[in-house]
């Protein structure tokens, strides 16, 4: 009696999987099948947390076909807006497939005008030290190619095509008393616009932007983050500079700012001004 009821419910389960499994290889109406998306930040890596995107955020999103060039207009889905709620993104309107298969393309931030595929302007803040003015600067990107009509989400894992520098303040052995846990800290002499290519997720400096003055944010006591648009600083320049109790010390120097990586500094401050110590961290490609 035993091993008969064991032969039934293996016979069962056997059942089972193999609806699941024709149910999994049915082909879905693909006009009359609504879009779900699974987004990532790149500080996450599963989910919505705290420190990646937060209820109201938006993303543009555009699909083409595999085999068209993807346009301004005419896509299957045009910079349309996915707003975070919770764990899930959703559109003002519901997106529905279409035959065939698509490359999806997101950004962020959202723009409500997309002027150009391969030249879209966008410029980081040069007011960095608050938090919008951070975030704001630092575009995302996600593409996730050939994808046709299912029930299962379009998975867009956003990366940074940015660079960021994070400078750490470090006393000096010949720096007296104690250092200041708040200081105001300057990135020098990059250009602060440059056009994206949306079809490819690439940053360019503007060729006719100026250098200017770009203030981090202060992560910690003594850590600083500003988000710079990938560039090479040619020539020897003032780079850095930090305030600190009405003193300024400013370092200057050549520096390469690649796309997606974070460059991790240490800014030795010393009794004087005029003798700072630079060490280069090492850099994250993909940071968090």
């Amino acid at each position: 009696m035993k091993k008969r009821i064991i032969h039934i419910g293996l016979a069962l389960v056997a059942l089972i999987a193999a609806g699941c499994s024709q149910e999994d290889d049915t082909p879905v109406d693909a006009r009359h099948t609504p879009m779900r998306f699974e987004v990532t930040h790149p500080s996450q890596r599963t989910r919505v947390t705290d420190s990646g995107f937060e209820n109201g955020d938006r993303i543009g999103l555009f699909a083409s076909s595999t085999d068209k060039p993807l346009e301004i207009g005419g896509n299957l889905v045009n910079n349309e807006p996915l707003t975070c709620s919770g764990s899930s993104w959703t559109a003002s309107r519901t997106l529905y497939w279409d035959e065939g298969t698509y490359n999806f393309y997101a950004y962020y931030p959202y723009m409500t005008s997309v002027s150009s595929i391969e030249d879209l302007p966008f410029s980081v803040q040069t007011d960095q030290s608050t938090a919008d003015g951070y975030e704001a600067s630092d575009f995302l990107y996600a593409q996730t190619n050939n994808v046709s009509a299912s029930n299962s989400p379009v998975t867009l894992a956003f990366k940074h095509i940015m660079s960021k520098l994070t400078i750490r303040l470090i006393k000096g052995e010949d720096f007296e008393g104690e250092m200041p846990t708040y200081a105001e800290v300057y990135v020098h002499n990059t250009v602060p616009e440059s056009t994206i290519d949306l079809s490819a997720g690439v940053a360019t400096k503007y060729v006719r932007g100026n250098g200017t003055t770009i203030r981090a944010r202060q992560i910690s006591s003594y850590i600083y983050s500003a988000i710079i648009v990938p560039q090479r600083v040619a020539n020897r320049m003032p780079l850095i500079e930090v305030v600190m109790d009405g003193v300024s010390y400013l370092y200057e120097s050549t520096f390469q700012f690649k796309p997606g990586t974070e460059h991790l500094v240490n800014f030795i401050i010393s009794g004087n001004p005029e003798q700072i110590k630079i060490e280069i961290g090492g850099e994250i490609v993909g940071w968090q």
